[in-house]
């Protein structure tokens, strides 16, 4: 089998584009026995199933499949460790192709998943608050009063977090929109695309990861998904 660098020299001799490279590229990759025994080592029998989902998920982004192909194995590879699909209608975790590199980032729904797996958590949710739907909220003794039923229009006010451990700790957080515009800001650069183009996930996961970080209790695994968002977030705003 080519090396990647002499497959890459052939099919620019050929006149190939770079999707069209990229593309074998990957394929190449993904069929060698070293990234096989990695996925098999990990799901036994399922291995095929997710390797075809990532070639899916890479053929559905354009800018991902211009992305270097170790760099897409090696961040799926991360999700496949933590046990959590790339399928994006599951919304688990995110993909991010920067600087033709594709990086890993846990939504917020995967870190309700990994929570919930550890087995310490009875509960633990997200959620937008609309107008109308916010009674109180004491940040002093963090004490939130939420209506569901009384919401008055589809504006998003705020972003309310709550989990509750089996051992009976409890935890809940609101911030208002203008604080997590604040935050969007002062801690992310242009570059990091995902506010623009999915505010509300970005925002919940912001909720979820501030609240956990400081009161939640996290498993070794949990730990590491927490590490690898937080190298993300960090390879992207801070360039």
């Amino acid at each position: 089998m080519a090396t990647n660098s002499s497959l890459k020299n052939q099919l620019i001799e050929k006149g190939e584009n770079t999707v069209n490279i990229q593309e074998t590229m990957l394929k190449n990759l993904m069929n060698s026995n070293d990234v096989k025994s990695k996925f098999t080592e990990v799901l036994k029998d399922k291995a095929l199933e997710y390797m075809d989902s990532v070639i899916t998920l890479v053929n559905a982004d354009k800018e991902l499949m211009e992305c270097e192909p170790g760099s897409i194995i090696d961040a799926c590879m991360i999700a496949v460790s933590l046990g959590l699909s790339v399928d994006k209608m599951l919304d688990y975790i995110w993909i991010i192709p920067y600087r033709r590199k594709a990086n890993f980032s846990l939504g917020y729904k995967g870190y309700i998943q990994l929570l919930l797996k550890n087995g310490e958590y009875k509960a633990i949710n997200v959620i937008e608050v609309y107008e109308g739907q916010l009674r109180s909220w004491n940040p002093l003794a963090e004490e939130l009063d939420i209506d569901i039923n009384s919401k008055k229009s589809d504006a998003v006010i705020g972003y309310a977090g709550y989990f509750e451990m089996l051992n009976g700790f409890r935890k809940s957080v609101y911030w208002s929109k203008e604080n997590m515009d604040a935050f969007s800001n002062n801690n992310f650069s242009k570059s990091d695309l995902r506010w623009g183009s999915d505010y509300k996930a970005m925002a919940k996961r912001t909720v979820m990861r501030n609240m956990l970080s400081k009161w939640g209790r996290l498993s070794a695994e949990m730990q590491k998904a927490y590490s690898e968002d937080l190298n993300t977030d960090t390879f992207i705003n801070g360039n």
